[in-house]
């Protein structure tokens, strides 16, 4: 074969060899796109298999804020860490929120939030008109629309009147010590003021469980009852001066749970003047009044003598009030 015949039978071999590759790529290209068409259109194995997959689990803020609120509250360890807490574990499910001491019929502001910046420090007092004087005294169990309750209770704090309110109350041996208030703001209502309940039910348990309910005839004292806690200390008062003479201990540990109690109430209602005396070292100063009206009514009680030689109310004090030292109470005339 000539060398001519050779290079044209190379040219028709070669030619044939790349028509077929085309056809065959064709081919493949044919086969390949149909079958991922068919795998698009066929959404019955993505079905199956999610059909087989465990659900997921969806978080619940809700009862992951209640449960939060829950713990913080319980792990209080004084009536007013409660009070300030109480409104932490509230902001979640309300827009603005405040609390109110009550004593001797009279609302004050103890604090708040959510409110304007220029809201007026607590202590600001609100007199009840008649239906939250109908909350306080227990007739009713709670207020949920707004009415004349609410726009006392708001007065001290905004201008601003939300859509939605809820008003409680705390109490103490069936008597309120405290009123909250919470309303939506801005938002259109209160999602979930079922929650609110359940956190101001157990504020109210946990102060309850702080102040310590007894019955006024049970005589044990407090050792003998370690389920009953204290108002404030759960510890023994320290005594500053050896007893002389010997007490009664039934009428020492008495006298040690009232000082707590009128101690406590100091604390609870006066803690912006308690934080200010304890940082100057002034507490009496701060506190004048409110110290010698309490040591009075303990020892109209018990006594000037059993106060002269075992300090009770003065060790209570010290211990409540100034955290230990002596120091941080200033020149009270009956140290």
């Amino acid at each position: 074969m000539t060398e001519a015949a050779k290079a044209n039978l190379q040219q028709v071999l070669h030619k044939w060899v790349e028509d077929h590759h085309l056809a065959l790529k064709a081919q493949m290209d044919t086969v390949l796109a149909e079958g991922l068409d068919r795998y698009k259109n066929d959404n019955s194995f993505i079905t199956n298999l999610l059909n087989t997959l465990p659900p997921p689990s969806v978080a619940n803020p809700v009862e992951e804020h209640l449960g939060n609120g829950l713990d913080l509250l319980e792990s209080a360890q004084s009536q007013g860490e409660v009070l300030k807490r109480l409104l932490e574990t509230i902001q979640p499910f309300a827009e603005r929120c405040a609390l109110f001491v009550v004593k001797q019929g009279i609302a004050s502001l103890y604090t708040s939030r959510g409110f304007e910046t220029e809201a007026p420090r607590p202590g600001s007092p609100v007199v009840p008109p008649s239906e939250l004087d109908a909350l306080l005294q227990g007739r009713i169990h709670r207020l949920d629309q707004p009415g004349p309750a609410y726009e006392a209770l708001l007065r001290p704090l905004s201008r601003f009147e939300a859509s939605t309110v809820f008003i409680l109350p705390l109490k103490l041996r069936r008597k309120t010590v405290a009123v909250l208030l919470a309303d939506s703001g801005l938002c259109p209502t209160l999602d979930h003021p079922n929650a609110i309940r359940v956190l101001v039910h157990t504020a109210e348990a946990c102060i309850s469980h702080l102040a310590g309910i007894k019955d006024e005839d049970r005589s044990g004292p407090p050792e003998a009852n370690p389920s009953s806690m204290t108002q404030q200390i759960p510890d023994p008062i320290t005594e500053t001066v050896p007893p002389l003479p010997s007490v009664d201990p039934k009428v020492r540990a008495n006298a040690e749970r009232s000082a707590r109690v009128l101690v406590g109430d100091i604390e609870l209602y006066f803690p912006a003047k308690v934080e200010q005396g304890r940082s100057s070292g002034n507490l009496y100063g701060l506190l004048r009044d409110e110290l010698d009206r309490s040591r009075a009514s303990f020892v109209e009680r018990y006594g000037e003598d059993l106060e002269r030689h075992h300090r009770i109310f003065l060790s209570t004090v010290v211990q409540q009030l100034c955290g230990g030292d002596s120091l941080k109470l200033g020149s009270a005339p009956w140290i």
